[in-house]
């Protein structure tokens, strides 16, 4: 039994949940990742096509962890810039505004 389109068909599930920003998603993939490769890894040894699609998997989930890296880098980024401004952001909102530059009458 060839195993390359179950391999291949993992990689496109974190690709996927990449490209949606399915962050839930792709922490389920990646869960559910070694179990699923243990369960195809007891059927015997992997053919060169098998270690290939398990190459391309391997490529698959690192741009899963730099995507998700980046994702939290950026998220990082934007709660020390609203913590940054935490001061301006109640003035605004005391004084009923609900975007900085925005007008209240």
């Amino acid at each position: 039994m060839d195993r390359s389109l179950v391999i291949g068909r993992l990689g496109a599930e974190l690709d996927a949940a990449v490209s949606g920003a399915d962050w839930d998603g792709l922490e389920r993939a990646v869960r559910d990742l070694a179990r699923q490769l243990q369960a195809l890894a007891v059927k015997g040894p992997w053919s060169a096509a098998e270690r290939a699609a398990l190459r391309q998997l391997q490529a698959a989930h690192e741009r899963a962890a730099h995507a998700g890296a980046a994702a939290a880098a950026g998220l990082q980024a934007r709660m020390d810039e609203m913590r940054d401004n935490k001061e301006g952001w109640i003035a605004y909102a005391l004084a009923g505004a609900t975007e900085p530059g925005e007008i209240v009458q």
